[in-house]
Parts: C-alpha cells; structure tokens; sequence
C-alpha cells in the first residue's frame, strides 16, 4: 500500500507561478512512474504530465508544454509540477499518482495506468 499526498496548491492570478508537491509514503520501496492529472468542474479528468522512475524522461500534455515542469528527487520520495505562466484555463483540482516503474511510456498519459492517486489539491488562477 503507498499513499500520495498533494501539496501547493492555492488562488494566484493569471501570470503567476505555483510549485505543487507530491509526497509518497508507505510500502514504497521501488521507484514509480508519476503523473500529474487535473480536473475542472464540470469535465473529465485529463493528464497534465508525468515522469519515469529514474527522472530521464518527461511527458507533458500539449496545452501546458513550454509553462510546466515536472521533477523529482527521489531521495525525498517527491515529485514536483512546477507550473509558470498560469492560465484561468489551468483552475482545476490537480492530483498525483503513482504506477509501476516499467510502465510503457505510451500509457502514461491513461489515468488507468496509475494505482495510486492523491487526495487532489485546488488551484485557482484567476484573470
């Protein structure tokens, strides 16, 4: 069993910068795949981006591409989505999760890929 908590988010407005944090804890002795997913009222969950288990590759969806990036220092067991030039069209709620660490690279963008998720934490960009 491993538990992932969010942390970071809050109200900023258009322009602004956020780092979330994303923390794993129990039974968690092998590396994960991480990803970062959103969800807007109203809409279905959608990926952002994610990272492998040893940090060499990163993936991000189209909209957020050249404004976020994702990280990790594993000796922390911590992941972070760094997010830069925030939209109104980035106000969602934002959760982590964890898969296995030899995920293929083309289902890390599946929310179904991932075991373990995050409670979610608030970020609302206002204009």
């Amino acid at each position: 069993q491993v538990q992932v908590e969010e942390s970071g988010g809050g109200l900023v407005q258009a322009g602004d910068s956020l780092r979330l944090s994303c923390a794993t804890s129990g039974r968690t002795s092998s590396t994960y795949a991480m990803g970062w997913f959103r969800q807007a009222p109203g809409k279905e969950r959608g990926f952002v981006a994610a990272i492998t288990g040893n940090g060499g590759s990163t993936y991000y969806v189209d909209r957020v591409k050249g404004r976020f990036t994702i990280s990790r220092d594993n000796a922390k067991n911590t992941v972070y989505l760094q997010m830069n030039s925030l939209k109104p069209e980035d106000t969602a709620v934002y959760y982590c999760a964890a898969a296995s660490a030899f995920t293929p690279s083309f289902l890390l963008p599946r929310a179904t890929t991932y075991d373990y998720w995050g409670q979610g934490t608030q970020v609302t960009v206002s204009s």
